[in-house]
């Protein structure tokens, strides 16, 4: 089955003195969206933590200085965000090609002031988690998760594949259980494999939503196999019947939108339809990278 999105918006907005935004994770605080990413240059990749706010998705929207926390790392962006109970949990990745690197989580009562606790990963040095990245939370069957991207030792194109972490204690506070890897490049047939000759990037940006069958939804990107380098990323939606798979894929979403590239992206559900936040550049962008919004029929997406 073909997925259409039945809206479209692109971009959001155009940031003031960024190259480019990406990573783009909103959140509900009850009076006011909050749009947190990675805002900064992929000329020399470096990166802010992106805030910005506004009454109605429709804008207008409102920037705000960078979040700052007292973290190291040459890596520090691609904040997975989620608010409950009256506290912003942000999960914040510190490197993504250098082992040694973190899943740090802050905590903070307005979103605009934060508190950094104990780290919730760590990467484990010369093993298939030597280098962990891209977290996002989710809660499923009334229990809490990170998902992310783990890839062993960087002696080649990282190849990161999709892993996860359960809460012991029932809360945002961890400690956390590794359940490993849930999503293998062999497992998605329109990825680019390990063994092709122009091997590009593995799978990366994972997000879980339970469906309202009970099923989980993964939001997450990947890189096509064929095409021009930088011309193949993609937002797709796999589906399992639990949390740790195995996974189907339903193929890319937005490959009917128009050209360009399209990846790491956040969706949330809102009645009867499925919203996806995602980063895109293209011509119109003059190849800058910006966030969209595109929507869905979830009784779409339960039937593929």
């Amino acid at each position: 089955m073909t997925l259409h999105f039945t809206q479209n918006v692109f971009p959001m907005f155009n940031p003031a003195d960024l190259d480019d935004v990406k990573d783009p994770c909103p959140v509900f605080d009850g009076h006011l969206w909050h749009m947190f990413g990675s805002g900064g240059t992929v000329t020399t990749e470096t990166w802010t933590l992106f805030h910005a706010t506004t009454a109605s998705l429709d804008g207008p929207w409102i920037e705000h200085a960078p979040v700052t926390l007292s973290i190291s790392g040459s890596g520090i962006a691609a904040p997975g965000m989620i608010y409950e109970e009256g506290v912003f949990h942000m999960f914040v990745q510190t490197e993504f090609m250098k082992s040694g690197g973190r899943v740090e989580h802050a905590v903070s009562n307005n979103g605009f002031d934060w508190v950094l606790l104990q780290p919730a990963i760590l990467s484990i040095p010369e093993s298939a988690e030597h280098g962990v990245y891209d977290p996002h939370p989710a809660v499923i069957g009334g229990i809490k998760y990170l998902v992310y991207s783990a890839m062993p030792n960087f002696t080649s194109v990282p190849q990161p594949d999709v892993y996860l972490v359960r809460s012991t204690s029932g809360t945002w506070f961890g400690p956390w259980e590794r359940l490993g890897k849930i999503l293998d490049h062999a497992e998605v047939p329109h990825h680019n494999s390990r063994d092709h000759p122009d091997y590009e990037w593995g799978i990366e940006g994972a997000q879980l939503v339970e469906l309202p069958d009970g099923r989980v939804l993964m939001n997450a990107t990947c890189f096509l196999p064929t095409g021009e380098r930088g011309s193949r990323q993609r937002v797709f939606f796999a589906i399992a019947d639990k949390v740790d798979g195995p996974y189907r894929s339903i193929g890319p979403v937005l490959d009917q939108l128009r050209s360009g590239e399209n990846g790491h992206s956040t969706v949330m559900i809102a009645g009867h339809q499925l919203i996806l936040f995602y980063q895109s550049r293209v011509e119109t962008t003059k190849n800058r990278w910006r966030f969209g919004v595109a929507s869905f029929l979830l009784s779409d997406v339960i039937a593929a």
